[in-house]
Parts: structure tokens; C-alpha cells; sequence
């Protein structure tokens, strides 16, 4: 009896310190078919979810989804450590509880105490393991919690910087795409420039975030949960707006070159499909059409009055290119509660730059005829 139990904690550590190093310090996708922390984001992220349902505001369940990610990497990263506490007490029980302490006797909550307080190294001092393998163990214990400890405290700016890095090329977007930010806006602003090289060097920057996106989430997957500061911006809605750009660019409009146009297309690509893959999204059957045929229609007829007229086929095309990512970016945007972007906005809307909460104070004051909404770039 005592020799399973002293197995079944060293396995425990093995399977936690095996977790935490895939998901902490692997910097690389993990194929291996069970993984204690996928298992935990999907057994709390799909009730988290169903609750948000039930919250009827589109800002206050946006606010109630977007406590799940940080939410979440604390408790993992507690339960970690639980879990390793409790190995380190199923050690000192298969060794035969060899501990001194006073005349209470010892029980396995006992050694879970033990455990704990030589894990987080307070030295109270009270319970104490005696002979030379428990002593050993209590050595290993406290030495693995002084670098779970340092490893978490290393771990968490990680993972707020890579968040940072994202949100800022999102938050930009906002003046160049609208809120939410849509393919038929983000080329209306970008053709009033009249400035090819100026067009690329926007995508330019778009490929090299599609790249920090795709390579900041595998190794961190946490963050595909952490949602941007506005509820009408998301990371999954400004890649698939960028690949409707981008489809939009390579299908054929105007004179337009397309040269970086694709590049940043199979970057934004590459980037969607691997992220369905590691969120485990499920292919929709039944996803609606983005682009019907009278949004089509409207989407034609406004290119056309920036003369830049779909050439002929480009319909075709676009139809192509779209199967390439919607499937994936319509998955995910189910398995993430994430509202995936128009290709057209049809009512007007401030964008989120020209929001702020003194306007209706402004207007009532007599203000609003002097400072006027700016229209667009």
C-alpha cells in the first residue's frame, strides 16, 4: 500500500511539472493527446461561456468573458501548486509518515501541512520529517517551490507584455477600419492616401503582427482568452478583417498591386487555421454567409465610387479566397465568444477615438457646433 502511494505522488509531479514546463517554458504547440491544462480550459471556459448568456448588455457579458482569462491563470496556476503539495504528502505517506511533532497524531492532513509549509518555505518548524529520505524529500520540496514560485512571478509579465504588444496594432486599427473595424472601411480610409508604398508598409505591419500573433498564442494559448479594452475590438476581428482586406486586394480591384497584399494574407492564414487547431474549434455547418449577394452588391458599388471597381472575376476569386479562412475564423469566433466583423458597416458609427463621456455634456452646453465629428480620413 504504502509503495502505490509512494508511486502514485511521484507521478503526480512528474504529470504537473511536465504540464507546467509545456505550457510555461516550451515555446512550441504540444500535440500530445492529453494535457491537464487543455483538459482544464475546457472544462471551465465552456460553463464561463454559458453563463455569459444569460447576461443580456453586449458590454457587461464582453467584461464578464474577459475576466476568464486572468481568472484562469491564477487558478492554474494555483492548482499547480496544490497539486505538487499534495504529490510531496502522498512521498512522505508512502514513506511511512516518519515525522516528529507532539502528541496529536498523524493523519495524511497532517502531511498535506507539512507539505504545504515547506513548499512556500515558512520554516514554522512544528512538523518536521526525521530520518534520511523524508528529510530529502522535504529539501526537493522546498527547493521546487522556490522556483515554482520565481517561474510564476517570471511568467506573468510574459504574458501581460505579449498582450500589450497585440492590443496596440488593434487599437490602431480602430482609426484606420472603424469600430468595428470592417474590410470595406479599412480600404475607403487607406485609398483617400492615394500612396501605394504607403498602402504595403500598413500591411507590411499587419504580416509581421499576424507572425507575433500566431507566435505569442501557441506558446501562451492562455491568451487567445484575454479580451481587447473595447467589447466592438478583438484580435480574431482585426485578423479576419486584414485576410478580408487582403482577399479583397488579391481578387483584383482597381490597379491595385497585390504583391504584399498576399504576403500578408498567408501569414493572417497561417495564423487562423493553427489557432482553430490549438483552441480546438469545431467546423460550422451551419455558419452564416458574411458576404450575401446584396452585401456583394453594396460592397461593388462602393469600391466603385473610390475607383477601385472589382475587375472582371474577382467576384470568383474572392469566393476562393474566403473559403481558405472563414471556416477557421468563423470556429473560432464560436469557441471564443468573439463577434466576428461585417464585411460592410450599414449604420454609421462613431469610432471609438471619437467617443468620450463629456460629449452629450458638450452638446447640452452649446459646443456641438464648434466641435464637429470629423468624418473619415
Amino acid at each position: 500500500m504504502n509503495a502505490l502511494v509512494l508511486i502514485a505522488g511521484i507521478a503526480l509531479i512528474i504529470l504537473i511539472l511536465l504540464d507546467a514546463f509545456e505550457t510555461v517554458v516550451l515555446p512550441r504547440r504540444v500535440q500530445r493527446h492529453f494535457r491537464f491544462t487543455a483538459w482544464f480550459y475546457r472544462r471551465t471556459w465552456r460553463p464561463w461561456r454559458a453563463l455569459s448568456r444569460l447576461i443580456s448588455s453586449p458590454n457587461r457579458r464582453e467584461s464578464f468573458l474577459g475576466y476568464f482569462g486572468p481568472l484562469s491563470l491564477l487558478v492554474l496556476l494555483a492548482m499547480w501548486a496544490f497539486g505538487l503539495i499534495v504529490a510531496f504528502a502522498l512521498i512522505q505517506y508512502g514513506l511511512g509518515s516518519r515525522v516528529q511533532m507532539g502528541a496529536e497524531r498523524v493523519t495524511f492532513a497532517t502531511l498535506v501541512y507539512m507539505s504545504g509549509e515547506t513548499f512556500f518555505t515558512l520554516g514554522f518548524g512544528d512538523v518536521t520529517p526525521i530520518m534520511g529520505i523524508p528529510r530529502i524529500a522535504a529539501v526537493l520540496e522546498a527547493g521546487m517551490g522556490f522556483g515554482f514560485l520565481g517561474t510564476v512571478i517570471g511568467y506573468l509579465p510574459v504574458i501581460y507584455s505579449r498582450f500589450s504588444e497585440r492590443e496596440i496594432e488593434i487599437s490602431l486599427l480602430d482609426a484606420r477600419a472603424g469600430s468595428p473595424p470592417t474590410a470595406a472601411e479599412f480600404l475607403r480610409r487607406m485609398a483617400g492616401c492615394h500612396d501605394q508604398d504607403l498602402f504595403d508598409q500598413v500591411l507590411r505591419e499587419w504580416e509581421r503582427w499576424s507572425a507575433q500573433l500566431l507566435e505569442g498564442h501557441l506558446s501562451y494559448g492562455v491568451l487567445c482568452f484575454f479580451r481587447s479594452q473595447h467589447s466592438n475590438q478583438s484580435w480574431l476581428g482585426a485578423l479576419t478583417t486584414i485576410m478580408d482586406s487582403t482577399a479583397l486586394v488579391i481578387a483584383g480591384i482597381g490597379d491595385m498591386d497585390h504583391h504584399q497584399a498576399k504576403l500578408t494574407f498567408a501569414m493572417a492564414r497561417h495564423a487562423v487555421v493553427d489557432l482553430a487547431q490549438i483552441m480546438g474549434a469545431e467546423y460550422q455547418t451551419n455558419a452564416a454567409d458574411r458576404l450575401p449577394d446584396a452585401d456583394l452588391k453594396v460592397l461593388k458599388d462602393r469600391l466603385a465610387e473610390l475607383h477601385m471597381p472589382l475587375q472582371p472575376g474577382a467576384a470568383d476569386k474572392l469566393s476562393e479566397f474566403r473559403q481558405q479562412y472563414e471556416p477557421y475564423s468563423q470556429a473560432l469566433a464560436v469557441t471564443l465568444a468573439i463577434a466576428l466583423p461585417p464585411w460592410i458597416e450599414t449604420a454609421s458609427r462613431k469610432d471609438n477615438w471619437q467617443s468620450g463621456p463629456w460629449d452629450r455634456l458638450i452638446q447640452a452646453q452649446g459646443l456641438g457646433g464648434r466641435i464637429r465629428r470629423t468624418d473619415h480620413f
